[in-house]
């Protein structure tokens, strides 16, 4: 519990501090994001993405805004029952109706009963969150229906265009392919002691705080690994004997803590049987290339991989059902709409002769498998096309493909 006097001084202070960041850039969809009253807001991304400066941003298009970063260390102790000191703070100081602004609520024990309440009285509220299935949990049991989502990621290469003041090219995506797009680390120089600082920060106190776990040199360990290892195969066994882990349930709970504070993704086979897309090893894809880069020895020296993890995540911004599919050959990237395979797409830096075969043959495949008419082949900077058995087969530069979608 915190004084009524101490939280107004934070309150206080926290909205000055926000009013003095820079505006930022632009994100994308930026505009298409609503504010209605009865319903929350819930934003949900990385660490460092960018949450709070959007959150700035749309304050901005509000007549009045409240706020508050629940993460704020002058806050240790507070409670459910600190929001109503919150509420009459806010009003105190600014009046009545506002739009209500919570950063990382996710910090607060059932924090979701207070913004209940505050829809249910029709209030125009926003919040942000780091990890994805608390809050999904928490929106489930009070909020159904009353909520609208909206996931933020790293820059993408338009917004990374942005940030730097210059138009998309060839160049400035070999900067971007390599640094990624967290904001704070590409505007300080881009010093890799911000992205090894966030590797801790999410390690610790997303996950081994919050899910008390002590063993926190394996749970290190094991995120490194998983982002130096982007777009391989994986299993719960391998690495649970690789790290030493006594049990592989312990494995496959760190893999899903990971996931839901957005460390890592994970696709699985693709499969009709649930059952054979449960045996299967899964890939695993890194939220930010930069991130692996600064964070891995082994990361930078592939391109195809971090090509490759760039093309997932921009499928990711979009799609929900991502799948890997595999028969002779594998074809890396298939996407799943309303139960039906829709695109199937191969990732590869330069075809060239040594691996044309390959990659037509697992795209092939895929095709044939989901009575596709068209596939696609993302390139570093090549462009063609090819007609193999009646099957349209495009190559295009990443980079561009980027900016279209």
């Amino acid at each position: 519990m915190i004084g009524m006097e101490a939280l107004k001084e934070v309150i206080t202070k926290q909205k000055k501090e926000l009013e003095e960041l820079e505006v930022g850039t632009q994100r994308e969809g930026e505009e298409n994001i609503k504010i209605i009253d009865s319903f929350a807001l819930v934003i949900t991304g990385v660490r460092r993405c960018g949450k709070s400066t959007l959150l700035h941003q749309l304050m901005k298009s509000q007549k009045k805004s409240y706020y508050i970063n629940l993460e704020d260390p002058r806050l240790d102790g507070f409670e459910l029952k600190d929001f109503n000191k919150v509420e009459a703070i806010m009003e105190e100081l600014y009046g009545k109706e506002g739009t209500y602004f919570f950063d990382e609520i996710q910090n607060i024990d059932q924090w979701e009963k207070f913004i209940r309440y505050l829809v249910d009285k029709k209030e125009k509220v926003v919040v942000t969150g780091s990890n994805a299935a608390l809050l999904s949990r928490e929106l489930g049991t009070r909020l159904t229906g009353r909520h609208l989502t909206y996931e933020l990621f790293p820059f993408s290469f338009r917004e990374f265009a942005s940030l730097k003041k210059t138009g998309p090219s060839l160049d400035l995506f070999d900067n971007y392919l390599g640094n990624g797009g967290f904001p704070e680390f590409l505007k300080k120089k881009s010093d890799p002691t911000i992205l090894h600082r966030l590797l801790s920060d999410i390690v610790l106190k997303d996950i081994a705080v919050r899910y008390n776990i002590k063993n926190i040199d394996v749970l290190k360990k094991m995120a490194i690994f998983l982002i130096s290892n982007v777009g391989k195969e994986f299993s719960y066994k391998s690495i649970q004997k690789m790290l030493g882990v006594k049990a592989v349930q312990s494995v496959i709970d760190y893999i899903s803590f990971f996931e839901e504070a957005y460390l890592v993704f994970s696709i699985p086979f693709f499969s009709y049987s649930f059952k054979k897309q449960q045996v299967n090893p899964k890939k695993i894809y890194s939220i930010d290339n930069g991130f692996s880069n600064h964070n891995s020895a082994s990361f930078s020296k592939d391109y195809g991989k971090m090509l490759e993890n760039l093309v997932f995540l921009n499928l990711r911004k979009k799609h929900k059902d991502i799948f890997y599919y595999q028969e002779e050959k594998e074809c890396d990237f298939v996407i799943k709409e309303k139960e039906k395979v829709t695109q199937a797409i191969q990732s590869c830096y330069k075809l060239d002769d040594e691996n044309q075969d390959r990659e037509f043959k697992g795209l092939l495949s895929a095709m044939k498998e989901f009575k596709l008419k068209s596939g696609l082949i993302l390139t570093y900077n090549q462009t063609d096309n090819f007609e193999i058995e009646g099957k349209k087969i495009e190559v295009k530069p990443v980079w561009k493909w980027l900016l279209e979608n």
